[in-house]
């Protein structure tokens, strides 16, 4: 029922990967642009669509913003070997060569940003904290725009791409760059994109400007905005943020380096717990790091997997695992295998308890009907709950309340016209829902209406329950929990199928 985001990179791009990725339970394909060009990712692309065909497996993809990141420049490519208590010094310059005393990085405002005794971590693109890839400095002084630093750990930084990350210091970069933009209206428009994941949300207006920066690209107006929360100010404006975002990705790798390490747990417990009440997805990034390398988690990420799901999250989304990890499709199957053990043992009717009384009463009319079918279903013990949707709110509405059973939400799509051409609207709704917890969408056939003036929607939901028995969700003499509107009425049904 939890979801996996898969990042596709290097090591996992490939048509037959990326369709085992997918046949393992990837349902959303990442695709980082703090790194790679235009044409790299589009070529993923083409291949993830040929996989996607081949399968039969729907995935949505997800647009990750390189967002206002400090980045070491090594031209030389040459390994940087580090010493501790020496010193080096960060300067704007990009034309001076990386030395071990000198490191020239992309951004001019470093040294009005930081103090004396100030923490600056440079680490490889993935912050693993890993002692012999990463280094600490603290701020020693400031001279004009070069920042001298102490080195606390030896360290080789080795590769192009190393990361700056200041502890608890506002860097006045844009949320969006102009690189970000220039990327979302060339490839985002070119592959209507379903999720847009922005780095270092900071503020409900990061979202509200990204918002209306889709709203002028056509379709990109019915994309999703994730606010990747990944700092100290993301996390003080959460409740705002969350307001204005479609969805939480907490990214633990920079959140663990901003925060002391025994603060990062408590804070993804009460974050998921507010994206759980507000039935809007949460996202948990950099669970299972060692199985970039290696075939198995350490028992620490297994647990963690666990408690992950337990706590309430969504989806789980591996980035370095699967974007240049050796193993990316044993990856994808072990989390998901993870997954399933601990949703056995998830307390549904204490969540269910906790997620009505937040609602509170009167209930609007739409969560009252969600809460019933889910009710519903689990009293009869029904192996599905069907849902028929237009705009996928109901179904969203119907997962909000983690039901133990899948929920197949039928999808029908709506005829628009522009007075110029036809368009059918419902695919971005279904992929959208892809990483939602326990949500399966199918679009059913335009000529289905989603609200029937009669009871009788019968072709559309045995489409529906063919696909619930290929699946070996549904078999015979189950019940499944139908709900649906007929004319102003939404109705919840219940039917006992026969062989």
């Amino acid at each position: 029922m939890t979801k996996i985001v898969g990042t596709l990179g290097p090591k996992s791009r490939s048509v037959e990967i990326i369709s085992d990725c997918l046949k393992a339970g990837m349902s959303v394909a990442r695709f980082d642009f703090s790194w790679g060009d235009i044409e790299f990712h589009q070529e993923t692309l083409e291949n993830l669509k040929t996989a996607v065909k081949s399968t039969r497996k729907l995935c949505a993809i997800m647009l990750d913003t390189g967002g206002p990141e400090l980045q070491v420049v090594n031209k030389t490519e040459h390994p940087i070997s580090l010493e501790a208590d020496t010193k080096v010094i960060l300067t704007p310059d990009q034309d001076k060569p990386a030395t071990s005393n000198l490191l020239p990085i992309n951004y001019h405002g470093l040294s009005k940003a930081v103090k004396k005794g100030d923490t600056i971590f440079i680490g490889q693109y993935l912050f693993t904290g890993n002692e012999t890839t990463s280094v600490w400095l603290e701020v020693d002084e400031v001279c004009s725009e070069d920042v001298v630093c102490l080195i606390k750990n030896s360290a080789t930084l080795s590769g192009t791409l190393y990361t700056l990350h200041v502890s608890q210091i506002r860097i006045d970069m844009p949320t969006l760059t102009d690189k970000d933009k220039e990327v979302i209206s060339i490839w985002g428009v070119q592959n209507n994109i379903d999720i847009l994941s922005l780095s270092y949300t900071r503020h409900a207006e990061d979202i509200r400007h990204a918002r209306s920066f889709l709203s002028k690209l056509g379709e990109l107006n019915q994309t999703q905005i994730f606010a990747k929360i990944e700092n100290i100010e993301g996390l003080t404006h959460f409740d705002e943020i969350l307001q204005e975002a479609d969805g939480i990705i907490f990214s633990r790798g920079n959140l663990g380096i901003d925060l002391p390490p025994e603060k990062v747990f408590l804070f993804q417990k009460a974050a998921v717990y507010k994206c759980n009440m507000m039935g809007k997805p949460a996202v948990v990034t950099r669970v299972v790091d060692s199985m970039t390398d290696n075939l198995r988690p350490t028992r620490a990420e297994a647990t963690d997997v666990a408690n992950a799901v337990l706590d309430g999250s969504d989806a789980i989304l591996l980035g370095a695992e699967t974007l240049r990890g050796l193993y990316p499709v044993e990856t994808v199957s072990t989390v998901g295998k993870i997954c399933a053990e601990a949703e056995k043992v998830f307390n549904q009717d204490l969540y269910f308890k906790k997620t009505v009384k937040n609602v509170g009463e009167p209930m609007s009319h739409l969560e009252s009907i969600a809460s019933s079918a889910v009710r519903a279903a689990i009293k009869v013990k029904a192996s599905a709950i069907i849902c028929f949707t237009s705009s996928g709110r109901a179904a969203r509405l119907i997962a909000k309340y983690r039901p133990t059973m899948p929920v197949i939400s039928v999808v029908i799509p709506r005829l628009k016209t522009n007075q110029l051409r036809w368009t059918f609207s419902g695919a971005f709704e279904a992929r959208q829902s892809l990483i939602v917890r326990g949500l399966f969408p199918m679009l059913a056939d335009p000529r289905h209406p989603a609200e029937s003036k009669s009871g009788s929607n019968e072709s559309v939901l045995k489409v529906a329950l063919d696909h619930g028995k290929a699946s070996g969700v549904i078999k015979p003499h189950d019940r499944v929990v139908v709900c649906q509107k007929l004319g102003d009425a939404s109705v919840v049904k219940i039917l006992e199928l026969e062989d």
